[in-house]
C-alpha cells in the first residue's frame, strides 16, 4: 500500500511552497547537458504529476508512474483540465513496474529512491531504470544524503497551510536508525473544514533511507549505470554535510 493512500488529496496544498518550476528548468538544464538529442522521459514517483506537465512543456513525451491510485486520479483530473495529450500516467511499483518501452531519460524525484529501505529494494528500482533506458539514456536521481543526515540530526517540524476550502497542520516527528541507515518520519496532521468548523486528524509513517555516495555508485555499477557527476540538489556544487537533498546523474552503457 502507498504510504500516502489517506493524505493525497492535501498532497498539493502541503506542498504547494514547492518549487516545482524552478525544479523542472533545472531538471531540463541536466537533461539538455548530458544527453545529445532527449525526446521521451520516464518519470518514476511521479506523484500528481507537477514535474510531468512543465516537462512536456518542453516538448518532452513523459510517462509517469506511480503507486497510488489517488495520486494518479489527481494527475489524470490535471490532465483533463490542462487537455495535454503529450503526457500519459501509469499505477505501478518503481521496483518491479515494466512498460514494455523504452526511454532518452529516467527521472526519479522528491526522494523516491529514499523510499526503498532495503538492499533489495534499491537493486530492484534501479534494475526498473536499466529495463526502461535506451543505450546511452541518462538516470536523473535525489535522495537524503547520508553525511547531511548524520550531522544535522533530523528535527520535530510544523508546517501549516490553507486554502479556500481547509487548514491543515503537519507535524513530523522523525527517529532515525543510525545502525540501519533510516529515519522513520512520523506524521500527525489535522484538518479543518472552513465552512462547518469539523476537524480531523490522520496519521502516517514513512521510512526513509539516506545514502552515501560509495554506495550508491556500487548499486548503479551493478546495475552498469556509471554515475556522471553529483551536486547538491538544483545546484552545482559537490555534495556537502550541509546538503540533505543530493542528486546524481548517471548514463546506460
Amino acid at each position: 500500500m502507498s504510504v500516502f493512500g489517506n493524505y493525497s488529496q492535501y498532497y498539493d496544498l502541503l506542498y504547494k511552497d514547492k518549487d516545482y518550476q524552478g525544479e523542472t528548468d533545472f531538471i531540463h538544464s541536466l537533461i539538455q547537458k548530458n544527453h545529445p538529442s532527449p525526446k521521451t522521459v520516464l518519470n518514476l514517483g511521479c506523484g500528481t504529476g507537477a514535474h510531468d506537465f512543465l516537462l512536456s512543456k518542453y516538448g518532452y513525451e513523459c510517462v509517469g508512474v506511480d503507486l497510488s491510485n489517488d495520486m494518479l486520479a489527481m494527475a489524470k483530473e490535471k490532465q483533463k483540465r490542462l487537455s495535454n495529450s503529450s503526457v500519459s500516467f501509469h499505477q505501478g511499483d518503481v521496483r518491479t513496474v515494466r512498460l514494455n518501452k523504452k526511454f532518452d531519460v529516467v527521472v526519479s524525484l522528491f526522494h523516491v529512491l529514499s523510499y526503498q529501505v532495503t538492499n533489495d529494494d534499491v537493486m530492484k528500482m534501479l534494475q526498473t531504470v536499466k529495463e526502461h533506458l535506451n543505450p546511452g539514456g541518462i538516470f536523473i536521481v535525489d535522495f537524503w544524503y547520508g553525511p547531511a543526515v548524520l550531522t544535522e540530526q533530523p528535527s520535530v517540524k510544523v508546517k501549516r497551510l490553507e486554502n479556500e476550502a481547509i487548514k491543515v497542520v503537519r507535524i513530523a516527528e522523525p527517529k532515525i536508525d543510525v545502525n540501519k541507515n533510516f529515519v522513520d518520519v512520523n506524521y500527525s496532521i489535522t484538518i479543518e473544514e472552513k465552512a462547518t468548523h469539523v476537524f480531523s486528524s490522520l496519521y502516517e509513517s514513512h521510512r526513509m533511507r539516506y545514502f552515501f555516495l560509495p554506495e550508491l555508485e556500487q548499486y548503479l555499477h551493478l546495475q552498469q549505470l556509471p554515475i556522471l557527476s553529483s551536486a547538491k540538489w538544483m545546484t552545482t556544487e559537490p555534495p556537502s554535510t550541509d546538503s540533505w537533498g543530493v542528486h546524481v546523474i548517471a548514463k546506460a552503457r
